[in-house]
């Protein structure tokens, strides 16, 4: 009897596992058909995405291309800073996706993208606020007027010194730093600053594309000026101080969230841009979900590194025309 019982202890046991084990099976099934993961199924999102250009843009698409990479990580993304003019001689030759860019796309630019047949879709990231600062070792100067901010960076002019300026100023050399010439921003500042009038350049001139460089050499420098974007500054309060700048209406008025989103900060409010291939989003699904992506979540990224979101609506207005382009 104990050999019995035994025996159809064990036989109960093993019918038991099976039971367990086909049920088992049957959920796994009913959730892939079901699609209980939300995936239903889909192969996971790869390729690539290829982004370069403007150092000033270079804060949002970081923190875009990191959050994208989260959700899907299977997508290699390649994102560089080479200034908005060298991010547009690889991209209107068809090297990149995405070409960043602190200034729209010039004649010329677009004469090279249609020789090589290729077509680039501005998007409008954000707005930023290009700032004028000094080190916060620097206790003389709160404001400029344009017309002296030309003194200080024209090659033409005689200003060398603070007290060429202000004769109540120190009697010391103004070291000029700026970004390099295949920057957008110094494009920007080239045309509404200088009037497409040569900056100066020399001993006394730092011209840099990494705009790192920029800061470290005015916050270590009480007699030091430069401009960048105003993402650099806001993370940068504690060692540089944005000066006031006359706008049009003859107002000095200092870079902010607000003077750049009302436009009080003029001249130099300016928005920000990226450029897609426009084939490459049509035959790459990575490429344009990348671009879906960078649209819903642009604001909250340029918000995050101290530029300003646009409206709501213009973001929603530029996605639908993106997906009218792939339809």
């Amino acid at each position: 009897m104990k050999k019995v019982f035994g025996f159809s202890l064990i036989l109960a046991m093993i019918l038991f596992l099976a039971a367990c084990g086909s049920s088992g099976e049957g959920d796994a099934s009913s959730d892939e058909g079901n699609g209980s993961d939300g995936s239903e199924g889909e192969e996971a999102l790869s390729g690539s995405v290829t982004i370069d250009g403007s150092s000033t843009v270079y804060p949002i698409m970081e923190g875009l291309t990191y959050r994208f990479n989260q959700e899907h990580p299977e997508v290699e993304l390649s994102l560089n800073s080479s200034g908005s003019g060298g991010g547009f001689k690889k991209s209107t030759v068809g090297e990149i996706d995405l070409s960043n860019a602190s200034r729209p796309i010039k004649e010329e630019e677009k004469q090279r993208a249609e020789e090589n047949d290729v077509n680039l879709h501005e998007i409008e990231l954000a707005y930023d606020g290009l700032s004028v600062v000094v080190s916060q070792q620097n206790d003389f100067v709160e404001e400029l007027t344009t017309d002296q901010l030309k003194q200080i960076f024209l090659e033409s002019s005689d200003v060398e010194k603070w007290s060429d300026l202000n004769e109540e100023w120190p009697e010391e050399d103004i070291k000029i730093f700026s970004p390099g010439h295949d920057s957008g921003t110094f494009d920007y500042w080239n045309e509404v600053i200088l009037e497409e009038e040569p900056m100066k350049e020399g001993e006394n001139t730092t011209l840099s594309e990494n705009d790192n460089t920029l800061v470290t050499g005015i916050k270590n420098d009480p007699y030091a000026i430069g401009y960048f974007g105003y993402a650099y500054y806001a993370e940068n309060e504690d060692s540089l101080r944005a000066l006031a700048v006359e706008n049009p209406d003859g107002e000095m008025v200092a870079p902010s969230g607000e003077t750049i989103q009302d436009g009080s900060y003029a001249p130099l409010s300016r928005p920000l841009f990226t450029y897609v291939n426009t084939a490459k989003m049509k035959e790459n699904e990575e490429v344009f979900e990348f671009v879906k992506f960078a649209l819903n979540n642009a604001g909250p990224a340029a918000e995050e590194v101290g530029y300003v979101a646009l409206n709501e609506e213009e973001y929603q207005s530029q996605l639908e025309e993106i997906k009218g382009m792939t339809e």
